[in-house]
């Protein structure tokens, strides 16, 4: 006997049977519960990578998963004021996670400053080699070969 509430229903034994008609459940979820699924996803792929639904896009962006410790989901965060109010929010974004992936994978949320990144930057060519030093070489074969393994070095 099959109780029904909104979408779900509620079997004799509690467990939740989604309705027929709902959209597909969380992948996570069912790789989750496959008994193989083990060796091929672990937890930690699949809590990191349900981070971004159960924060949202905006915090996603300001945040990362980065592994999972035992039962725990490390965060990375920008700085200390991301880090206190993200913690204020920790029981929200676990009921979120729980509801995208199951209540078995992560039970706590820890969030750490992560260390500040450099951008990416163009290296600055200096000019080590000025073509004087080519002028200054006499015999013209061993000037042609310098200047090709100079344009070599400096690509």
């Amino acid at each position: 006997m099959a109780i029904r509430k909104g979408r779900t229903s509620i079997t004799a034994d509690n467990r939740t049977c989604y309705h027929r008609y709902r959209r597909m459940d969380q992948a996570s979820r069912i790789i989750a519960q496959w008994t193989g699924a083990s060796g091929v996803i672990t937890p930690e792929r699949i809590a990191c990578g349900a981070w971004k639904r159960a924060v949202g896009k905006r915090l996603a962006d300001r945040t990362r998963a980065v592994k999972l410790v035992r039962d725990r989901l490390v965060v990375e965060v920008e700085d200390e004021t991301w880090r206190s109010n993200l913690w204020s929010l920790r029981y929200q974004i676990l009921k979120n996670l729980e509801k995208a992936i199951g209540p078995e994978i992560v039970s706590e949320v820890e969030f750490r400053v992560m260390p500040p990144r450099r951008e990416p930057q163009r290296e600055t060519v200096s000019a080590l080699v000025t073509e004087d030093e080519a002028a200054a070489i006499a015999d013209p074969g061993l000037r042609r070969i310098y200047r090709s393994a100079r344009r070599r070095e400096t690509a």
